[in-house]
C-alpha cells in the first residue's frame, strides 16, 4: 500500500509544486482504501450467498421416483392373490400391481404364463421371467430379500413353514374351494363335482360334505402347527400365517361358523400387519358381500 501511495504523489507534485499537499492526500487515499474494500467485501458477499443457496437448493433436495422392481399380476377376489399382496406389503416390497381380471387368457399373457395362472410376478433373474403359486412366490421373494421374519432360516422352523403350507393346499384348500367356489360364482376345476354334469342334487351334497370336511384339518393348524404359539411362525405371522388367514376369508360367503381360536387367530393376524392386511382383505370381503346380495336377491 505505501508503495502504491508515493507513484501517484511523484507525478502530481509538479502541478502542485508542493510535497506538503501531495502527502495528505496520500494519507487520505491510504486510509479510504481500506474502507472501501472492507465495505464493499461484506456486500458482494451478502448477495451473492442467497443466489448461489437459492439455485442449489432444489437440485439436493430433488430425488428421482424409485419404480417397483417387481410386477405383480392379481385378481383382487381371490384369497390366493390376497396371500401375495398381504406379504409384499407387510414386506415393504411394494409391487406394481395389475389387475389381469379378464386377461388371463390373452395371448400376450399365455406367452408368459402358459398355465394362465395368478398371482404372478415379474422379477429381474427369473430364469423365465415370471413366478406363479402364491406360496412358491412368498417363498423366493423371502429368499431374495432376505425376509427371515416371515421365513426363518432354521430348518427345523422353516421346515413347520413349509409343511403347514404344503398341507394347506394339498387338504384343507381343496375342501375350501370346494365348499366355496359355486356361491363365488368361480369355475371349479376339471374331476370336481361342482365341474361336471352331475345332478344339482349331488353338486349340493358334495358341496356340504366339503364344508363338513374343514374342521378336522382346521384343527390341525390350531392343535399341530400353532401348538399353543400365537403364530405358525410363534410370535409374528409366518408366510404360512398369511396364507392360512387368507383361505380362511372365503368362508364367509357360506357363513361357515369358525371356531372362537380361528376368529382370534385372524383377528390377531390383521392387527399385527395392519394395512398390510386390512387392504386387499376389503377386496375380497367386497366381493363376498356383493355375490351373497346376489344370491339373497
Amino acid at each position: 500500500m505505501a508503495k502504491t501511495a508515493k507513484k501517484p504523489a511523484t507525478k502530481a507534485a509538479p502541478k502542485a509544486a508542493a510535497k506538503a499537499s501531495a502527502r495528505p492526500a496520500a494519507k487520505a487515499t491510504a486510509k479510504a482504501a481500506p474502507k472501501a474494500t472492507a465495505k464493499a467485501a461484506p456486500k458482494a458477499t451478502a448477495k451473492a450467498a442467497p443466489k448461489a443457496t437459492a439455485k442449489t437448493a432444489p437440485k439436493a433436495k430433488a430425488k428421482p421416483a424409485r419404480k417397483p422392481s417387481i410386477k405383480l399380476s392379481m385378481l383382487r377376489p381371490s384369497v390366493n392373490n390376497m396371500t401375495v399382496r398381504v406379504f409384499a406389503r407387510a414386506a415393504g416390497l411394494e409391487p406394481a400391481e395389475t389387475d389381469a381380471w379378464g386377461h388371463t387368457r390373452s395371448p400376450e399373457f399365455l406367452a408368459r404364463n402358459p398355465a394362465h395362472l395368478t398371482p404372478m410376478i415379474e422379477d429381474k433373474g427369473l430364469p423365465r421371467g415370471v413366478l406363479w403359486e402364491s406360496c412358491a412366490i412368498m417363498q423366493y421373494l423371502a429368499n431374495k430379500h432376505g425376509l427371515d421374519k416371515f421365513y426363518p432360516k432354521a430348518p427345523a422352523k422353516r421346515a413347520m413353514v413349509d409343511s403347514a403350507m404344503f398341507y394347506l393346499i394339498g387338504t384343507l384348500y381343496p375342501y375350501v374351494a370346494r365348499a366355496t367356489y359355486p356361491a363365488l360364482g368361480f369355475p371349479q376345476y376339471a374331476g370336481e363335482v361342482g365341474h361336471s354334469d352331475a345332478h344339482p342334487d349331488k353338486k349340493s351334497e358334495a358341496q356340504k360334505a366339503a364344508a363338513a370336511a374343514i374342521a378336522e384339518p382346521l384343527e390341525v393348524f390350531h392343535s399341530f402347527f400353532r401348538d399353543g404359539k400365537p403364530f405358525i411362525g410363534g410370535n409374528n405371522p409366518s408366510i404360512a400365517d398369511i396364507r392360512l388367514a387368507a383361505t380362511l376369508e372365503f368362508l364367509a360367503v357360506i357363513d361357515y361358523a369358525l371356531p372362537k381360536w380361528a376368529q382370534d387367530y385372524m383377528a390377531a393376524i390383521e392387527k399385527k400387519l395392519g394395512k398390510a392386511y386390512a387392504e386387499p382383505a376389503g377386496d375380497v370381503r367386497g366381493y363376498i358381500a356383493h355375490m351373497k346380495a346376489q344370491a339373497a336377491a
